[in-house]
């Protein structure tokens, strides 16, 4: 291995990549160095490479103990951490109360400080993570539903979906359907914008949802609002806004509901709160302490507002967003949902927000995104920064650890956006292509067992977006620690023999199987090639259209053989879009989720990946098969959206009843 590659892998920086099994890839020698001196490492010539490594492999060698050390509940833990020299004195610190603890089997859960001292006066530090040996566990089987929330207006929505029609639709499908979890689409807090960026994966912060969410009626000041009467107007735009949607064509309009939102919680935020209200608030404060103060002055400083008054607007603001998402929640289970509201988690921050204006722990100068690879051969870049590992790993993981425990506070369960990020992302440096980027890693046991440790505090079940290329042990990693993957329909196939689509009693049990996501084709597309002509309407196909049909035609046709010979029906569109379901439901997955757009013939992506102002992205409601947008009321009246519902409760009934069981 030359210098530099020695350097290079000393901090976590990759000079190969592999976009397949059998292709290994070198990465330009400029941005490794690139890389590196974002790191605050020299590397600008050959000596200061030999120099850097020299310096690097001595720092290493003179650690008495790792930067982080792991230790699974259920697993034999040594008599003292690894390496360190007869007579060394080990020191536990607990994580609440610094409380001395002695090391061995009996540890609790938690990140604590590890401390130890050499006989000759050596010392060193390290954080201590002790984690439950698993996540909690998903159930044998349920299934649920898949929306952005953003997409499904009620009759007494303000022009988007909002937190009250995510509690109206759990109590809806619960009840009626036995659905057991609704996922939704990433509700973190935007940056704000003439136009606001739409997209959900590009918030300002992750930790903190965004009001825009809120049900307005639903505030508890309400009611007691001296000003009903502009409360009342406020509301009637907000109609307006509703019908525009969905009467009259128009794209969601984030910015508008905002700015009738924002007016009324003005004139909520002005009513008197009860004794006890005003204390749940002061007790939400001081639980979230300084990150809850710095997000909210970053947002009152974007927003133009006075700095202490409206620093605590948009902390108030913070706090009703949790409170109705707990209500959602607590709606779900009170439906019978075995699981509840399953939130997403977006792999990273937008370059401004407020995230990323706190404490430097952003890399600056660089992009992350994905190599290019059999679908995508330019590569990705989205657009987000990265943590730095070495400021990451330096915080005990604090800053992880608070992002998990906020958002599980109102969740079910969590799906982890891009779940390979755990282990290792691929940087790259400003101004180049996608291409030439690098993978840099993190510590994927340490980022694994936080997130195991805060999902068994909040009892919530883990979900890993694993899709594209995934290395081998990161996937045995995520599925030993009760990470579920994530399996779609079009995609399992024996990509190693004919690929052929793979058997149902092939599929991993310990998986979210779905038939599409918001960046694919809703499933009545797909059967009927519409997607393919999207694209080449905006220019997005890469060979003649006529190949795109026919290879489509021939991958569609192949599915249907397969639904075919295991007897299900295929004859019409609605009966083939329940085969599709109908499959799923024979494999072992544990969880089945049914795109919400797909109970209606919706035939509009969310999300059209690769463009930008082409199309909608983001903005649509969800509609029929004729493009109408359709009410959440009208959705549960939906004699389409009944008939597949229903047929997926009576699939899944069938699948985990006993043999000779009859079904009522």
């Amino acid at each position: 291995m030359d210098d530099l590659a020695r350097l290079a892998s000393l901090h976590g920086i990759a000079t190969t990549y592999q976009p397949a099994e059998d292709v290994t890839v070198p990465v330009p020698e400029a941005t490794v160095k690139a890389l590196l001196g974002l790191l605050g490492v020299v590397a600008d010539d050959a000596e200061d490479v030999r120099v850097s490594a020299e310096d690097a492999v001595r720092e290493a060698a003179g650690r008495l103990l790792p930067r982080t050390v792991v230790l699974w509940r259920g697993e034999p833990v040594p008599p003292e951490p690894a390496g360190l020299p007869p007579g060394t004195r080990v020191r536990v610190a607990a994580e609440e109360t610094g409380e001395e603890l002695a090391w061995g089997p009996g540890l609790p859960l938690g990140v604590h400080r590890l401390a130890a001292e050499t006989p000759d006066g050596r010392t060193g530090a390290a954080t201590l993570i002790v984690a439950p040996e698993r996540a909690p566990a998903a159930p044998e089987r349920a299934h649920g539903l898949l929306v952005q929330l953003y997409s499904l207006l009620s009759e007494r929505s303000w022009g988007m979906g909002d937190l009250g029609d995510l509690a109206a639709l759990a109590r809806w499908a619960g009840r009626t359907h036995g659905v057991g979890f609704i996922q939704v689409n990433p509700l973190h807090a935007a940056v704000p914008g003439i136009p606001t960026d739409p997209s959900p994966y590009r918030p300002s912060t992750r930790r903190f949802p965004d009001p825009v969410h809120l049900r307005i009626e639903d505030v508890p000041e309400y009611g007691d609002c001296p000003d009903a009467d502009a409360l009342a107007e406020l509301a009637a735009r907000g109609g307006e806004l509703r019908r525009a949607v969905l009467e009259k064509g128009a794209l969601i309009d984030r910015d508008a509901v905002w700015a009738l939102k924002r007016a009324a919680l003005e004139l909520l935020y002005a009513v008197p709160r009860t004794p006890e209200r005003e204390a749940a608030y002061r007790e939400f404060r001081a639980e979230q302490g300084e990150a809850l103060d710095r997000h909210a002055a970053w947002c009152a400083d974007h927003a133009g507002d006075d700095p202490r008054s409206g620093t605590d607007f948009h902390r108030w603001l913070v706090w009703l967003t949790v409170t109705q998402l707990a209500a959602a929640q607590s709606a779900a289970r009170e439906a019978g949902m075995a699981v509840g509201i399953v939130h997403d988690l977006a792999v990273g921050v937008h370059p401004k927000g407020s995230d990323t204006a706190g404490p430097p722990l952003y890399a600056n100068g660089v992009c992350v995104g994905a190599p290019p690879d059999a679908f995508n051969a330019r590569g990705q870049d989205w657009g987000l920064p990265p943590w730095r590992p070495d400021r990451l790993e330096a915080t005990g993981y604090a800053p992880f650890r608070a992002l998990l425990r906020g958002v599980f506070r109102y969740a079910g369960a969590l799906r982890i956006d891009h779940v390979m990020g755990l282990f290792r992302l691929w940087w790259i440096p400003e101004g180049a292509p996608p291409a030439d980027g690098a993978y840099v890693s993190y510590d994927g046991e340490a980022m694994l067992a936080v997130l195991v440790l805060e999902a068994h505090r909040a009892g919530a079940l883990v979900i890993g977006e694993d899709l594209g290329t995934v290395e081998p042990r990161v996937r045995r990693a995520l599925a030993r620690r009760g990470v579920l993957g994530t399996s779609v329909l079009w995609f399992e196939r024996d990509w190693a023999g004919d690929g052929q689509p793979l058997a149902p009693e092939a599929w991993r049990a310990d998986c979210l199987a779905t038939a599409t996501t918001h960046d694919l084709p809703p499933t009545a597309a797909k059967l009927a090639g519409g997607h393919v002509e999207l694209r080449d309407r905006l220019g997005l196909l890469t060979r003649p259209v006529e190949e795109e049909r026919a290879q489509d035609a021939e991958d569609t046709a192949r599915w249907l053989d397969v639904l075919e010979g295991l007897g299900l029906d295929t004859k019409g569109e609605e009966a083939a879009v329940r085969a599709l379901y109908g499959f799923l439901l024979r494999t072992p997955a544990r969880l089945v989720g049914v795109w919400l757009p797909d109970a209606v013939g919706d035939r509009r992506p969310q999300n059209l990946p690769g463009t930008w102002d082409q199309y909608p992205n983001w903005r649509l409601p969800v509609a029929d098969a004729a493009g109408r947008p359709l009410t959440l009321e009208a959705l549960a009246a939906s004699p389409r959206a009944n008939a597949l519902l229903g047929a997926v409760r009576e699939g899944a009934r069938a699948r985990t009843a006993p043999p000779g069981a009859r079904l009522v």
